[in-house]
C-alpha cells in the first residue's frame, strides 16, 4: 500500500490543491480515469464556448442586412467546428497531464477509485491511504424516468459537443443554460430546434423577467414547447420520437438527434476529507470551484479553516441574446420581504445598444432602500457577460449602488445601460 500527504479524487479544479501542495513538498497523489483538466476543459465551458462562437459569427452573418451589408452563409462545415474544439481541449489536456507526470511529488493514478476504509481506496490494482483526501470528482448528466428512453441512443450535453455529423432537426428535451446554450448552436448553424420544456418558462432559474423575455424571444426562432412533458421516447428507423403532453393534447415530435438535459468550510462528514467543485451540489460554475478549491487548500493544506464566502457568485449563459446575474432575483426579494428598489434600462435607448441593434436588451438592477448595497443585478441582451463585472466588483466590495452611478462611463460604451439602470432606480 502507497501513503500520500494529500490524495486528489478529480483532475479539474482539484489540481488547483494538488499542485500547490506539490510545490509545498507534500506527497501527492491525484486520481483521474479521464483526460486532465475536469469537466470545463473536456465537455463543458471550454468546448462549448468555442463552438458557440462559430454560431455568434453565423447569426452575425444572418443579421448583417440591418446595418447595411448584404451577405449570406454558403455552407456550414460542421465537422471543422467541432473538431477545431475537440482539438483545442485535447491538447491542453495532454500538456497538463505530461505536466502531472513531470512533478516528482505527485504520482497519478489514471484509474477509478472507490474508498475502502478510513482514507483508504483501491484505485485499479493498488492500494492507497491518504492524511488527507480531496474529493473533486465533478458530477454527471442526469438522465430522466422517461418511458423508452433507455432504448433509443440520445446524447447528453457531453456528446452533444463532439457530434461528427449536424442533425437536420434536434429536440431538447429540458429548458435549462446547457439547453439554452446548445439550442443557439445548432439553430444558429441551420439545424432545426424543438424544446419541450416542463415548466412556464425556459431557463426558469433566472429573474423571471429574464426567464420570460428569453422564452418569448426564443420562442421566434425555434419550436418551444413549454408546460409539457416528455412522457416516451423512441426511435423509428433513424428518426427519435419524443411525445410531450400538455395541459389538452399530446404531440409527436419527431427529429434526427435527442439531447437529453440533464457545509460552509468544505468539510465533508468523514475527518480529514474535503470536497469541492460540482459534487458539493451548491454552484454548477468552474469559477465557483476556483473558490473552492483556494478554500479547501487554506483549510485542508495550511490548516486556516477560513469560512468560505459565496458572496456575489455571478453566472452567464452565453446564449442568444447572452444572459447574466448575480445576486438577488427580483421573486428572492419578494418572497424574503427585503425593502428593495429597482432600475431598468433598455439597451435600444443607449447610442451603443442603437448601433448594435440590440432593441430587447435590458438591465435591472436591485438596491436594498436603507443601505443603498447592491441586492441584484440581471442582464439580457449583448455582452451581458462581459457587463456583469461591474456589478461583481462593486457587490464584493460591500459598495452602494451610488458608485457605479458616480463613477464616469465611457460614452457610448454599453457599459452606460449599467449605469443608467442606477439611475433609473426609484426610491
Amino acid at each position: 500500500m502507497q501513503t500520500f500527504d494529500l490524495i486528489v479524487i478529480g483532475a479539474g479544479s482539484g489540481l488547483n490543491v494538488s499542485s500547490a501542495a506539490a510545490e509545498m513538498g507534500m506527497k501527492v497523489a491525484v486520481v483521474e480515469k479521464g483526460p486532465m483538466g475536469g469537466t470545463c476543459l473536456n465537455r463543458g465551458c471550454i468546448p462549448s464556448k468555442i463552438i458557440i462562437h462559430s454560431a455568434d459569427v453565423a447569426e452575425t452573418i444572418k443579421k448583417s442586412k440591418l446595418f447595411g451589408i448584404n451577405s449570406k452563409i454558403s455552407s456550414i462545415d460542421f465537422k471543422k467546428i467541432i473538431s477545431r474544439a475537440s482539438n483545442i481541449v485535447d491538447k491542453d489536456a495532454k500538456e497538463i497531464e505530461e505536466g502531472i507526470k513531470e512533478d516528482k511529488n505527485t504520482t497519478l493514478f489514471k484509474t477509478e477509485a472507490e474508498f475502502i476504509g478510513d482514507r483508504m481506496l483501491k484505485s485499479g490494482k493498488e492500494t492507497i491511504r491518504g492524511d488527507k483526501v480531496i474529493i473533486a470528482a465533478g458530477t454527471r448528466p442526469s438522465v430522466p424516468p422517461i418511458e423508452g428512453l433507455d432504448e433509443v441512443d440520445f446524447i447528453t450535453s457531453d456528446g452533444a459537443l463532439r457530434l461528427k455529423k449536424q442533425p437536420k432537426t434536434m429536440t431538447i428535451l429540458g429548458g435549462g443554460y446547457i439547453a439554452a446554450e446548445l439550442a443557439h448552436f445548432y439553430g444558429a448553424l441551420g439545424t432545426k430546434i424543438n424544446i419541450i420544456q416542463r415548466g412556464k418558462f425556459l431557463i426558469p432559474n433566472e429573474d423571471e423577467e429574464i426567464s420570460k423575455k428569453f422564452t418569448e424571444l426564443f420562442s421566434k426562432k425555434y419550436n418551444v414547447l413549454t408546460e409539457h412533458t416528455t412522457i416516451k421516447a423512441s426511435k423509428k428507423g433513424k428518426k427519435f420520437v419524443a411525445v410531450a403532453e400538455g395541459k389538452k393534447q399530446k404531440k409527436k415530435i419527431i427529429s434526427d438527434a435527442l439531447l437529453v438535459k440533464t457545509n460552509d468550510f468544505l468539510e465533508t462528514t468523514a475527518k480529514n476529507i474535503w470536497a469541492l467543485g460540482d459534487i458539493v451540489g451548491k454552484y454548477l460554475f468552474k469559477h465557483s470551484a476556483n473558490l473552492e478549491a483556494q478554500h479547501v487548500y487554506y483549510n485542508a493544506i495550511l490548516n486556516k479553516r477560513i469560512k468560505i464566502d459565496y458572496g456575489a457568485m455571478p453566472h452567464a449563459i452565453f446564449s442568444s441574446p447572452q444572459i447574466a446575474g448575480v445576486g438577488l432575483r427580483e421573486q428572492d426579494l419578494r418572497e424574503k420581504k427585503i425593502d428593495y428598489a429597482k432600475g431598468v434600462y433598455s439597451y435600444i435607448n443607449s447610442g451603443m445598444g442603437i448601433a448594435l441593434h440590440d432593441n430587447d436588451g435590458f438591465v435591472k438592477i436591485f438596491a436594498d432602500r436603507k443601505t443603498r448595497k447592491i441586492l441584484g443585478c440581471h442582464i439580457l441582451g449583448t455582452d451581458a457577460s462581459t457587463l456583469i463585472h461591474e456589478v461583481i466588483v462593486a457587490m464584493k466590495a460591500g459598495l452602494a449602488v451610488d458608485s457605479i452611478r458616480e463613477a464616469v462611463h465611457i460614452h457610448p460604451a454599453l457599459s452606460e445601460v449599467v449605469q443608467r439602470a442606477v439611475n433609473n432606480i426609484e426610491w
